[in-house]
């Protein structure tokens, strides 16, 4: 990563910190250890999410980035079980709107997100160089310097307060910074919505050169959260 540039620390109460497991992401992005040794891979952004700690396990070249990683591991922690706290009182008032194929209940939930937050703050201790802070649309790192991006719930996800336009450019900076595919997850808005500029983006992607595919995964969590969209640089 060679591209430096100042940027303003977020205040820790604007970050909900909250992440998935290695087995979810594997599933999100319909993944397999297979394809992925041997690659780089960037997680953006990437949360309280264990993907990059245990993938490094299995031998995966893997770096994950987020605004949050301006904040020291323990305060994350903290600061991630409130919001595992916070986002469990919600869950049991809006069980409906979930599958519950995955978890058994909201607690076995609760301690598949606790673990995801403990295995991640445990590994930025240790790995910290694999841990960046970068503020999106903006990425500091060289061009097609990934092999493959993986980006949950962020894009899409967030319709009520990112635009169309920052949509496209986060698309672009996630590009340049790939030089082979980008998988994001899911294709719904927190209501269970299809985001409703996907086909203005979609075709946008083609029209640049991309070829781009919505693609069923074996994981949903959220109603209607069973896609993802997958765009490559030299055709699927």
């Amino acid at each position: 990563m060679s591209r430096v540039e100042k940027r303003t620390k977020l205040d820790l109460e604007k970050v909900i910190f909250i992440g998935r497991t290695y087995e979810e992401y594997m599933d999100m992005f319909l993944l397999s250890e297979e394809e992925l040794k041997g690659r780089q891979i960037l997680d953006c952004p990437s949360g309280a999410c264990s993907f990059t700690a245990e993938g490094r396990l299995r031998g995966l070249n893997i770096t994950a980035c987020d605004i949050a990683y301006d904040h020291c591991a323990d305060d994350l922690r903290a600061k991630g079980q409130d919001d595992i706290q916070h986002a469990m009182t919600h869950m049991e008032k809006a069980k409906s709107n979930y599958v519950w194929d995955n978890f058994e209940d909201i607690d076995q939930l609760k301690k598949h997100r606790e673990k995801a937050l403990l295995t991640c703050t445990q590994d930025m201790k240790k790995n910290s160089e694999r841990y960046m802070p970068v503020e999106l649309p903006s990425l500091l790192f060289n061009d097609n310097e990934f092999d493959i991006l993986l980006s949950a719930h962020f894009l899409f996800t967030y319709a009520d307060r990112l635009d169309l336009q920052f949509h496209l450019d986060t698309l672009n900076e996630m590009l340049r910074v790939t030089k082979e595919e980008l998988r994001l997850f899911p294709l719904v808005d927190l209501e269970g919505n299809r985001y409703e500029h996907l086909d203005r983006v979609i075709h946008y992607l083609k029209d640049h050169g991309y070829a781009v595919k919505e693609v069923k995964v074996p994981y949903e969590f959220q109603k209607g959260a069973d896609s993802m969209l997958r765009v490559n640089k030299n055709h699927l």
